[in-house]
């Protein structure tokens, strides 16, 4: 009999092939053909005790991962009853749409500016009418120092507009968040990545005497003229003894 030696690295490099083919079977067979619609938030808040993450749309896929009450999970897209979600730890999975709470509409509030373009090319995303308004104005006072405009990273508008109502909705003015804590924990929440980062807040009836405000103030100043930032978000929300809330997140990247 005829005795072929293997090498323990091509044993592994088999291994490896197998199990990465039972891996992409697994996901075609419970993901492949279903049935998927769009949703207009990317954000999800948990709002069950735990929830199960599980491999396919339906209790009877097994569960790869838990999440905990009150955590957030990045959305994809719908699937029947079910949400195709992102979790802690990258793992890809479906969870019940009834224990995930919506907190990022696309659409805002208020009327649309009509803009839409890619966050990666200077044009506004999806903004509404005040927020657009803010946009230009801060963009203004940048060129007109001398620096270049800033673009909308959506990730960033993500975290302006959840900041700004939920000011709003607990009736506090203030930087740290009773809800999500500081601009940087926040950041840090929705993985949002960024090397330089930084926060204004305001309470008025107008943008443009909101973003005068800030000008008028050096901190804020700063951040509106500081080079190391090249994205933002902008949200503005209709509320509190003010008239209007506003939130902008800078980030260098």
């Amino acid at each position: 009999m005829k005795v072929i030696k293997i090498k323990k690295s091509s044993i592994i490099k088999f291994i490896t092939l197998i199990l990465f083919l039972v891996i992409v079977s697994t996901l075609t067979t419970s993901f492949g053909m279903q049935h998927y619609y769009n949703l207009d938030f990317t954000t999800g808040l948990v709002t069950a005790s735990t929830l199960n993450v599980r491999s396919g749309p339906g209790t009877k896929y097994p569960v790869i991962a838990q999440v905990k009450k009150n955590e957030y999970i990045r959305v994809f897209a719908g699937v029947g009853n079910w949400y195709v979600v992102q979790v802690e730890g990258d793992y890809i999975g479906a969870v019940s749409k009834e224990y995930v709470k919506p907190i990022y509409p696309n659409s805002g509030g208020g009327s649309s500016s009509g803009n839409t373009g890619s966050s990666n090319n200077g044009l506004t995303t999806n903004l509404i009418a005040d927020e657009q308004e803010v946009f230009n104005l801060i963009n203004k006072q940048r060129t007109n120092n001398g620096l270049l405009p800033l673009k909308i990273d959506a990730e960033a508008q993500n975290v302006a507009r959840i900041k700004a109502q939920d000011m709003v909705n607990n009736n506090y003015f203030s930087h740290n968040s009773p809800t999500y804590g500081s601009p940087f924990d926040m950041l840090k929440s929705f993985k949002v990545s960024y090397k330089t980062a930084g926060e204004n807040i305001a309470g008025n009836s107008s943008n443009t005497a909101a973003v005068n405000a800030w000008m008028n103030s050096s901190g804020h100043k700063a951040n509106i003229l500081n080079s190391s930032f090249n994205y933002t978000g902008i949200g503005v929300v209709n509320g509190s003894k003010y008239g209007k809330i506003y939130v902008q997140i800078f980030i260098g990247k």
